[in-house]
């Protein structure tokens, strides 16, 4: 039998606060967060939701070293931008602090203070890179080198972005240093480090015996964890921006950020309530982590590791990770802009804050890796928010107005059908209770939609437009349900769609229910006087999502830009003008193509090279088709040395170019030009 608890604490992954929040952050993150401390609001629980800007750590240092300011102007930059984008979307947490916080400092302190007296930590002497030229030593993020496995040349020391592979700086190709761009060298430092393999026998027991209930993502990256075997990780850092190591020798080291910023949920807590320690310390409080994928190790093998080992806190019952959200078929990207930020939607889509919430919702990516796109988007907006929800309550309100001025009418003897309706939306409850219990979001979304789907059904199949004219009596009982079911409405969709709930409920007139409330078909007194009906939601036209698309095309094309500048292929070795001399390179044109049988990649052509019409196999299918190279100039090597290609004798090659996307391009003359002429 499960437990029941007095009260929760829910708390949501710190962003950090070297840049905006995007719709990856949302839809893994602080959608759910929000959704699921809405709902324990509404069924009058005892909760509270803690969240804040991870303000320390090597990204924020390589953020201002870009933009030559200090640390302490780009965290409090972010952290306003953070806050107010939160508060524009409806984010309901009860405290958004900060890592920087004198609470904080002196709570991570302590933390690591009272672990350290006990002789939790071990203490080891290690080789670390260190920059000469800018006399620092260097964390893994400033160390820049080619990745081993992908070959991707600006590969970081600690992970390449490009394969996603988890790296250490000694794994690098020519690591170099981020700071000063010289080669680092390795200097010898001491840093304490927590024992997390000292843990393992609590953490087995704890989390593959105690929590097989955990998200299937989240247990088996835990197990895998466990299974390869826990290492001491290092709780200190080299670094000059952070909370300074709170003990003597410790000149010129700071908490590592991964051990200080959880503790941030601690000291937020603090800021929020001088009863902090009964959510904190109790049995009696069940603490859900709301975190993305990249954090499960942390919020699941460190942080309970470091509770355990310092005693007295409780840990989380909870940690439902979602995976990761893509963009357009591509993953997202802070460093190649490759998002959509929450401050600009909300500047750009003014008053459609649950519309982004809706689709982040349905779309989520709870068991695996989703993509989110701006057709998706419009399509969901104009085929459910408004067809749907929007469409019902509009019928609704407007028909209770047209026909009764406005007051509810009474109901009068139910049909049948009236019964398997009410029924109909009473059984919704259930199913969604049990799906935001289990973190099952979108199929609990599904749930607080049909309440509307099942309203327009109930109309449509009514049709009190056409009663009204032979049994006013029949359409008073109609609209009243009608009236009733648009009231259940406002409650399903409050911890998903919060402002669309309010709306209804201010067309309503009535004041906020409870969750308790919902299934009841009693919710709006008969006689009781509705507001003004108003729009919903209204349909998103296609040049809007136009405007995003070439937005992002934008992006796309300044990234390929940059990358196409960073890597150009190097000169080859030098030749002699005789050398050069030896190529034939003729202005030729295309007369026939057809694609080689049994191949993908070859096309045969016929050109006309000025001195003779040849064929020539080339591995361009992939990039044209043959009827698109009919007719055009090109330019051809004539004395390159014939080869048979799938028993076609290629006498030739046509040059061509790569972009910095990969395709291929034709090298063409600028005006139409003599076949035959040579290029030289």
């Amino acid at each position: 039998m499960a437990k029941e608890f007095k009260r929760y604490l829910v708390t949501s992954a710190l962003p950090y606060a070297n840049g905006p929040v995007h719709i990856g952050h949302l839809a893994g993150v602080y959608i759910p967060s929000d959704i699921y401390t809405r709902y324990l609001r509404l069924k009058g629980c005892d909760v509270i939701s803690v969240c804040g800007s991870d303000e320390h750590g090597v990204p924020i240092t390589i953020k201002a070293r870009k933009e030559g300011v200090s640390p302490q102007q780009i965290v409090d930059r972010y952290h306003e931008l953070i806050k107010k984008s939160f508060e524009g979307l409806g984010m309901s947490f009860d405290i958004y602090s900060r890592t920087s916080s004198a609470t904080h400092t002196q709570t991570a302190s302590a933390f690591f203070r009272k672990l350290y007296d006990e002789g939790k930590f071990i203490e080891k002497t290690s080789m670390q890179y260190y920059d000469e030229e800018a006399q620092t030593f260097l964390a893994d993020r400033y160390i820049v080198g080619t990745c081993p496995k992908c070959g991707n040349d600006r590969a970081y020391g600690d992970q390449c972005e490009k394969c996603g592979s988890t790296l250490s700086p000694d794994e690098l190709i020519e690591p170099h240093s981020a700071v000063s761009g010289s080669v680092p060298v390795k200097r010898e430092t001491k840093h304490w480090y927590l024992p997390l393999d000292q843990y393992e026998g609590f953490l087995r027991e704890w989390i593959l015996e105690g929590h097989r209930e955990w998200k299937s993502n989240v247990y088996g990256q835990c197990k895998s964890w466990l299974d390869g075997g826990l290492q001491p990780r290092a709780v200190s850092r080299d670094l000059d921006w952070g909370i300074p190591v709170p003990v003597e020798g410790a000149e010129g080291k700071v908490l590592y950020v991964w051990f200080d910023a959880p503790i941030g949920y601690i000291s937020a807590t603090k800021d929020l309530t001088p009863d902090w320690e009964k959510y904190w310390k109790s049995e009696d409080t069940k603490m859900v982590h709301f975190i993305g994928k990249d954090n499960i190790v942390f919020h699941c093998i460190v942080f309970p590791s470091m509770l355990k080992a310092h005693g007295g806190y409780i840990l989380p019952e909870n940690v439902p990770a979602n995976e990761f959200l893509n963009l357009e078929g591509d993953k997202i990207s802070t460093s190649r802009n490759w998002a959509v930020w929450l401050h600009e939607y909300l500047e750009e889509f003014s008053g459609k804050e649950d519309v982004l919430r809706y689709v982040l919702c349905a779309n989520a990516p709870e068991t695996k890796d989703n993509d989110f796109t701006w057709k998706d988007f419009q399509a969901r907006n104009n085929n459910e928010l408004v067809a749907i929800l929007g469409n019902f309550v509009n019928r609704a309100l407007v028909l209770t107005k047209k026909y009764f001025a406005g007051r509810n009418p009474a109901c009068g003897e139910l049909t049948d059908y009236d019964r398997e309706t009410i029924a109909e939306v009473a059984a919704v409850k259930a199913s969604l209770e049990a799906n935001i219990e289990h973190y099952r979001f979108r199929e609990a979304l599904k749930d607080a939609m049909n309440i509307s789907r099942i309203g327009n059904k109930y109309l449509a199949d009514t049709e009190p437009w056409k009663v009204v004219k032979t049994d006013l009596e029949r359409v008073k009982t109609i609209l009243n349900i009608a009236l009733q079911i648009t009231a259940n409405t406002a409650i399903a969709i409050e911890p998903f769609m919060p402002f669309s709930a309010a709306k209804i409920l201010k067309m309503l007139a009535v004041d906020k229910f409870g969750w308790e409330r919902l299934g009841a078909m009693d919710l709006i007194p008969a006689g009781h006087e509705i507001g003004e009906p108003a729009l919903l939601f209204e349909k998103i036209e296609d040049d809007v999502i136009q405007r995003q698309l070439d937005k992002l095309a934008a992006t796309k094309a300044a990234n390929q830009a940059v990358e196409a500048a960073q890597h150009v292929e190097p000169q080859k070795d030098t030749v002699s003008f005789d050398d050069f001399q030896k190529m034939d390179i003729r202005v030729s044109t295309i007369l026939a193509a057809e694609k080689v049988a049994k191949t993908k990649k070859l096309l045969k052509l016929t050109v006309d090279t000025g001195i003779d019409k040849r064929e020539i196999v080339s591995g361009i299918a992939e990039y044209f088709t043959p009827e698109e190279l009919v007719g055009k100039q090109v330019l051809v090597l004539v004395n390159l040395a014939p080869r048979e290609l799938k028993g076609i004798l290629s006498k030739g090659m046509i040059l061509m170019a790569e972009d910095a996307s990969g395709k291929l391009r034709l090298l063409q003359p600028g005006d139409a030009t003599n076949n035959g002429a040579l290029v030289g």
